[in-house]
């Protein structure tokens, strides 16, 4: 998707044009008319008040306005564009990433501990971006849990050592949401990567491609959730870890 930075400038800059017909005459002030040996325009009117006039002859009539505001978007599969007043011409990457310190209490083998993290990404004048989720998974001491990587995205087993992250609405066990553009589809076009985007389907390996957006989008905002499950044999302590989440835009 072309060369990639570390941080974003996106704008999308918009001109609209709305050209009247052509004719023929002379224009004077007041509420004096323009005519042809065929045709005549009666009060016209120039500015950007978007009010319509009715022009007729004897066979003819057209209706005319300039300066009507559009808005609106349009979009193709490599393409968006915003419709309505003149913006900036200066690229835009926003990213708000609404983590802090979680405290998952004691882990137990018969129960899935969870927890979530949210992404707010918004980007403009841009080929799109991808979202990246890095960081190890918890650990204390020599061990590390063990991770749903190669085989999966996989269920949550508990009573089996496991650690993955899903970008989706999840009901076993009960957590995440679905990627939500802001203020509606018509605008965002982030979406989850296939191996984070299925329903109570797991998956975690550092520094993996989550999310992604093929063009400039308004805001999606993501749900990071995260599964822990410990089996009998897990050695007990204090376990921690860090995750962040790494943005790169394209143009």
């Amino acid at each position: 998707m072309g060369n990639k930075k570390l941080r974003q400038y996106t704008f999308i800059a918009l001109l609209a044009l709305i050209l009247p017909f052509g004719y023929v005459g002379s224009v004077h002030a007041g509420s004096s008319q323009s005519s042809s040996s065929h045709y005549s325009v009666s009060e016209v009117q120039i500015g950007g008040n978007g009010s319509a006039q009715n022009d007729c002859s004897t066979n003819f009539c057209a209706q005319e306005s300039v300066g009507g505001t559009s808005v609106g978007s349009a979009s193709s599969s490599s393409y968006s564009a915003q419709f309505g007043s003149d913006t900036a011409d200066m690229p835009l990457l926003e990213v708000i990433v609404d983590g802090g310190t979680q405290d998952l209490g004691v882990l137990q083998p018969t129960t899935t501990a969870t927890a979530s993290f949210s992404v707010k990404i918004r980007s403009y004048l841009s080929n799109g971006y991808e979202l990246y989720i890095t960081g190890t998974p918890p650990r204390q001491g020599e061990h590390t849990l063990k991770t749903l990587d190669a085989s999966c995205p996989c269920t949550s087993q508990p009573g089996t050592e496991q650690f993955g992250i899903n970008l989706t609405a999840n009901t076993t066990p009960n957590v995440g949401a679905e990627p939500v553009q802001v203020p509606s589809s018509s605008y965002g076009f982030g979406t989850a990567e296939a191996n984070y985007d299925q329903p109570n389907l797991f998956k975690y390996h550092d520094g993996d491609e989550v999310g992604d957006s093929p063009m400039s989008t308004g805001e999606t905002d993501y749900s990071v959730s995260m599964i822990m499950n410990i089996s009998n044999v897990t050695p007990g302590g204090h376990y921690t870890s860090a995750f962040n989440a790494v943005v790169v835009p394209s143009y």
